[in-house]
């Protein structure tokens, strides 16, 4: 198989060039004080939610839906919240759910781990990254590509359709010794902490240490090392919507970190790309928060009770649910629970996604949320 494959354009991993030792400061400059900024106004408004877990939840959705897409594996929130109202998270759907959702739902699960383990005080490591690859890979395609386990023979970047290799990553033999390389570098090394960031992802990306799910592990490293090392207060920066819309640029400036030793531009793209997803970031958190604050008084309102707030944060941690889940897991006396969903839905706050069957309760969306957060 490997005879078939085109290798006359792909660009071999920069050996012994890790970690650069030429970034051009100078040029740098202007966009990481720009990013900065950006992704502190953004951190400022989720300290300034009174719950960012609650209100920022289906962002975590959201990402996986669109990291996941990156890779091929394709599903909507709306899809990966029923999924979740019916199943939990569970895999065993006995074939009722397409396996990209679950897929999908993987990635979410797997990076919560990773942030409750570092919460805990596990050291951003190998062992965490490998913990959460075996998560992310524990259900369907990627059960049969080694979850948890670095590669043993070589992998490409490229048209895997055509045979066309664009990128051939570090050789299985030297891969751990590069991987302990990064993890010292991104716990030991003293480097302006968003550049430090954009290089380990793009080295992270250049290992690509696993047969299968290395975008977004790498993806998913971005987010915890902005949040370990304090650029963001709760972990709730996700990147992968900017590498989407430029993933042709994205591919090319990977390249060229190899193919010319051009950390700077890479790093540049990387600035750019934290700058941007801050200030769409930003706009949704705004949104939301908004959202919350406006139907907390629409609450209020019209439920008339002392757990109307129990049931707004229900609806923003559940935006797609089950009525069963909200009688039971809203901290709402049944009774009283019982009530709250029919009045929301006069109300024109929930919308009825499946009308009750049998055994099975009906299945309600808090609309006015769930366009905030659909792609």
């Amino acid at each position: 198989m490997i005879k078939e494959l085109n290798l006359e354009n792909a660009v071999k991993y920069h050996y012994d060039k890790f970690p650069p030792e030429n970034l051009d400061y100078h040029k740098l400059m202007k966009q990481l004080v720009k990013s900065t900024e950006a992704i502190a106004r953004f951190d400022q408004m989720i300290k300034e939610m009174h719950n960012s877990e609650i209100l920022l939840a289906p962002l975590r959705s959201k990402e996986a839906v669109v990291s996941s897409r990156m890779e091929g594996t394709i599903s909507t929130v709306d899809e990966i919240l029923q999924y979740e109202a019916d199943f939990g998270g569970s895999t065993d759907t006995k074939g009722m759910v397409r396996s990209d959702v679950i897929e999908t739902n993987l990635y979410q699960k797997a990076l919560k781990s990773a942030q409750e383990a570092i919460d805990t005080g596990y050291p951003l490591s190998e062992y965490l990254i490998k913990s959460a690859h075996q998560e992310l890979l524990s259900f369907g395609r990627g059960a049969k590509k080694s979850p948890g386990e670095y590669k043993t023979a070589q992998n490409y970047l490229g048209d895997k359709a055509q045979k066309n290799i664009s990128f051939i990553p570090i050789s299985p033999e030297k891969l751990n010794d590069g991987m302990e390389q990064l993890f010292k570098y991104i716990n030991e090394e003293d480097e302006i902490l968003l550049l430090k960031t954009a290089i380990a992802h793009i080295e992270f990306e250049a290992l690509h240490p696993f047969k299968d799910g290395n975008g977004r592990i790498g993806r998913m490293i971005i987010t915890l090392m902005l949040w370990k090392s304090g650029v963001i207060s709760q972990p709730h920066f996700y990147i992968s919507g900017y590498f989407e819309e430029n993933k042709d640029i994205y591919i090319e400036k990977m390249r060229n970190v190899s193919l010319e030793n051009n950390w700077t531009d890479w790093c540049i793209f990387f600035l750019q790309a934290i700058e941007e997803q801050s200030i769409k970031n930003l706009e949704i958190a705004e949104s939301i928060s908004n959202l919350y604050n406006e139907m907390k008084e629409k609450f209020r309102e019209v439920l008339s009770s002392q757990y109307s707030l129990n049931a707004l944060d229900f609806v923003f941690t559940n935006p797609l649910f089950r009525n069963s889940k909200f009688i039971n897991e809203s901290g709402i006396p049944k009774s009283t629970a019982k009530r709250f969903p029919k009045i929301l839905i006069e109300e024109g706050l929930l919308k009825v996604q499946d009308e009750s069957s049998g055994t099975r309760s009906a299945l309600y969306s808090f609309e006015p949320l769930m366009r905030l957060v659909r792609v």
